[in-house]
């Protein structure tokens, strides 16, 4: 193993750690294979008990090379997967996966807020999601009742003040009437709150936090704090949601160095095609190769649109979306073939613009 730590390369890739009996204990991916795997068995004194523990049980290793740390990413994805290895910070179970569910009733006005781990598209109600952190997902349901004040432990018995009424928590939606059509209208603004169309609780809770701190209230300011954190990630993630939903195809280039880039056709949360090209002098028979194998590929491909993203696919959106978004590559967005037009494979394949 020591000589296989001496000639680890420094490219990116994927490394599958594995313990006495040959199983498979963790993956992880990296930028630079070299400096990443040989770190576990260096400074061992800033690691974790857990990565100490894993360590100890190390007896073998494989690596498998990528020419992008975005192909890393996804295999990387993939294995944990597939694998479920011991010691990963990603393997989830399936309840790991949380729904934010807002019941509506046959009158179609949202009636309550709750988590659930499954989605069902037939019953009418409104679904977000699926998110990986259940936690995060806790936290933000909170500070949403507690900021709109609809955490009623009384809902269905009306007419009969519940005991957050008394603490200021529920703003009397047990008592029915007037309040109940405040308490829907609150559960619309958490909607668009979470669709992306109103972050305006964003800026209360951040005013919140900087008044509360102001009169030394610290740990009231530390729970605004987190509260617009998990609330955050709720919005976040459903950008990557609708990213996914949105089923556009991205023609995408990422360089490698001065001689060589790696183009990507992707759609949703999928990876259609990719392939290395060399820089040549003759740029319009590179933009014409590009363009037949896009063509090719797309015509081949079976492609069906994503409607409900499924637990085990959020990782993988996540990934794409993040590096269709980033300034590690560009990318351009086509609709039909008809926009595949040569001119924007040339912006793509120019460096400076």
């Amino acid at each position: 193993m020591k000589e296989k730590l001496k000639n680890l390369p420094t490219s990116p890739g994927v490394y599958l750690m594995k313990d006495s009996h040959g199983e498979i204990m963790y993956v992880g991916k990296a930028k630079n294979l070299n400096r990443r795997v040989r770190s576990y068995f260096q400074n061992s004194k800033s690691h974790s008990q857990k990565i100490k523990k894993m360590v100890s049980s190390i007896r073998d290793f494989d690596y498998l090379l990528t020419d992008t740390e975005f192909e890393a990413f996804l295999l990387e994805c993939h294995y944990i997967q597939e694998l479920k290895p011991i010691f990963n910070k990603q393997m989830k179970s399936p309840e790991s996966y949380t729904y934010i569910l807002i019941l509506i009733d046959e009158n179609g006005e949202p009636t309550g807020l709750k988590t659930t781990y499954q989605r069902n598209e037939q019953d009418g109600n409104i679904y977000f999601g699926p998110y990986s952190s259940k936690s995060a997902v806790d936290k933000a349901i909170q500070g949403l009742k507690e900021f709109y004040k609809i955490d009623c432990k009384n809902y269905s018995k009306r007419k009969s003040p519940c005991i957050n009424f008394s603490l200021g928590l529920c703003l009397g939606v047990c008592l029915g009437g007037l309040y109940l059509k405040e308490y829907q209208a609150r559960l619309k603004k958490i909607i668009t709150l979470i669709n992306g169309s109103d972050s305006s609780i964003l800026e209360d809770l951040q005013q919140k936090m900087m008044a509360a701190a102001e009169h030394y209230h610290f740990e009231a300011a530390a729970k605004y704090k987190e509260y617009g954190e998990a609330i955050r990630y709720l919005i976040n993630k459903e950008k990557v949601i609708d990213f996914a939903f949105e089923n556009r195809l991205f023609v995408v280039v990422e360089y490698l160095n001065d001689e060589a880039f790696k183009l990507f056709l992707i759609k949703a949360n999928t990876v259609l095609f990719s392939a290395m090209y060399r820089i040549q002098d003759n740029i319009d028979q590179l933009v014409e190769s590009i363009k037949q194998s896009i063509l090719t590929t797309l015509k081949n491909s079976q492609q069906t649109n994503v409607k409900v993203l499924k637990s085990d696919e959020v990782d993988q959106a996540q990934i794409i979306y993040r590096y269709v978004t980033s300034k590690q590559c560009k990318s351009i967005s086509i609709g039909d073939n008809e926009k595949l037009e040569d001119k924007f494979i040339h912006k793509l394949l120019s460096p400076h613009e």
